[in-house]
């Protein structure tokens, strides 16, 4: 054989590189991923037996490859299907933390509520006697009225409680006067009098600034615990972007194409895919955060001589302490009454109950030894579990990243989006704007999702009202009543749960403004193997050149 033949042919030989990563002279065979294709629930048919050209391929880079397009397809379908699954597991993790808070939380305010009404139902009768037994509704419904405002209703509880002692005087001064004949006339004067008579005393103004302050504070708070479960269920359900799409199929599954499928992603190329997969969930954290911040402060309502337990269970004996009051001055009340309105008709009964009230006095509630610490160990958790949640939408990324990227020792073997090489880019920021530049995901920062925004206003809406709270303010959520569950769980966890009201945001004429394409020259070996087929021909073209000299 000629020297220059000689020459040309090992020339040949060693300027055409291997498939895959394995160096070898012929193309290497598609057993492994047919195999991990038809793992996938998928059919082999059209799969080739051994690597072809990857001219078709339009996400992975086309090399010689394993992967028609119809596989390309296929797995990138796959690739969306189970980052979306993943995103709402961890949705669905959080959902369970705020429910399971929120169910405790609940049931234990609920379990106060019921135990302070038997123990009034428990101790009025023996004490009060037939002034109780005769008026157990005006009671009974004072703890409705409080329930229905704890569950959200659109009560208003300084009204609720005013009508109580109004009901209340009334039952109390027509028993004090039974042998008179009172109509509405003459009881609605007695009503107007005990403004500055004051019969109760100063219970009434006391008990409504704690019961108002606490019973504000704590439909707040198991309100915030809906209201964020509900935002976290609606933007797990966001669906990846197109862009995102082909992002994560050329993280996931072009190393299976390529004929790296061990190859595992490199944990900063797999942040910024998924920085910018997530980038209009980051933009809640601001809110998220504020959120949780609010909710904190109003916890502290919880604490001291006002805290839930103190000012529930105590409700019995301040309604007893007024009544009492009344017994002790009714005399003097009636005079001044009947100075106002002038005396009432004789013609009732003789019977008034009085004497059983002021033979028994007061009643007295022995307090819970166990309330207190168990409300504190209550506050503890959920308190942890509220700083625990507020960095979730900013770390989404990186925990969803954390069990499939390679190990910093992998850093110079792991795979970049076009080969097994270090990835060199700079992590990107948090949130819509900070991606302008990422080079893994096309981005129009322009046009945020619809959805996320309608869910960072609710979050707005909901610190804004637990702030109100913090203050003692009353807080009306009957414009909400389309956004949580009727139960109040606000927990639900299926398609059907109604929608909150859609934010318009005015359109905008800004420029689309588009990331680098992934293949730009920051990532190394990005498009070595891209004209294998090309360069291959133009050296055989040149040993036949030889051959016919």
């Amino acid at each position: 054989m000629d020297f220059p033949v000689f020459m040309a042919l090992l020339i040949c030989a060693l300027a055409v590189p291997g498939f895959g990563d394995m160096g070898s002279g012929k193309a290497q065979s598609c057993s492994d991923i047919r195999q991990f294709y038809n793992g996938k629930g998928f059919s082999l048919n059209g799969v080739p037996q051994s690597e072809i050209s990857g001219e078709h391929l339009r996400i992975c880079p086309q090399g010689y490859t394993c992967c028609t397009s119809v596989m390309e397809d296929s797995l990138s379908n796959l690739s969306r299907t189970e980052m979306e699954g993943l995103i709402r597991d961890a949705g669905r993790a959080l959902q369970a933390s705020l429910n399971g808070q929120y169910k405790v939380f609940d049931g234990y305010l609920l379990e106060l509520l019921n135990r302070s009404e038997g123990v009034l139902q428990q101790s009025y009768p023996p004490a009060l006697g037939s002034l109780y037994t005769q008026n157990t509704r005006v009671f009974s419904d004072l703890y409705t009225e409080l329930r229905r405002y704890y569950r959200g209703s659109n009560v208003n509880i300084e009204e609720a409680l005013n009508e109580f002692w109004a009901r209340l005087l009334e039952r109390m001064f027509k028993g004090a006067n039974g042998r008179y004949l009172i109509g509405d006339d003459y009881l609605e004067c007695v009503s107007k009098q005990s403004e500055t008579l004051r019969p109760f005393g100063d219970n009434p103004r006391d008990l409504k600034l704690k019961v108002t302050r606490t019973f504000v504070a704590a439909r707040s708070f198991v309100q915030g615990l809906v209201i964020s479960g509900e935002v976290v269920r609606k933007v797990s359900q966001v669906p990846l972007s197109p862009e995102c799409m082909r992002a994560i199929m050329k993280m996931t599954y072009c190393p299976h194409c390529r004929g790296v499928a061990t190859a595992r992603p490199c944990a900063n190329y797999c942040t910024n895919v998924l920085k910018g997969c997530l980038a209009n969930q980051a933009d809640l954290d601001t809110e998220w955060r504020n959120l949780a911040d609010a909710m904190l402060q109003v916890s502290n309502r919880f604490e001291g001589v006002s805290s839930v337990d103190v000012v529930f269970l105590s409700l019995p004996t301040h309604i007893s302490e007024a009544i009492t009051t009344m017994m002790d001055n009714i005399d003097t009340f009636n005079n001044k009454v009947f100075q106002a309105c002038g005396n009432p008709r004789e013609g009732g009964t003789s019977s008034t109950g009085l004497e059983e009230v002021k033979r028994s006095g007061k009643v007295t509630v022995e307090d819970s030894p166990t309330s207190g610490a168990r409300l504190e160990k209550l506050v503890s958790d959920v308190s942890r579990r509220l700083r625990d949640m507020q960095p979730y939408w900013v770390s989404l990324p990186s925990t969803l990243c954390s069990d499939r990227v390679a190990t910093r020792s992998q850093a110079d073997k792991c795979w970049n989006g076009m080969a097994r090489a270090r990835y060199l880019p700079e992590v990107m920021g948090d949130g819509l704007a900070s991606q302008i530049n990422n080079p893994e995901v096309e981005i129009d920062i322009t046009k945020p999702d619809m959805t996320i925004r309608q869910q960072i206003m609710q979050l707005k809406i909901m610190t804004n009202r637990l702030k109100n709270a913090f203050n003692g303010n009353d807080v009306d959520f009957q414009d909400t009543s389309d956004d949580v569950s009727g139960s109040g769980s606000g927990m639900c966890t299926d398609e059907n749960c109604p929608r909150g009201p859609r934010l318009m945001v005015p359109s905008t004429d800004r420029p689309k403004v588009y990331a680098y394409p992934p293949e730009n020259k920051k990532v190394v070996k990005a498009s070595a193997d891209h004209n294998l087929p090309s360069i291959a021909f133009y050296l055989l073209s040149l040993v036949m050149l030889l051959l016919r000299r």
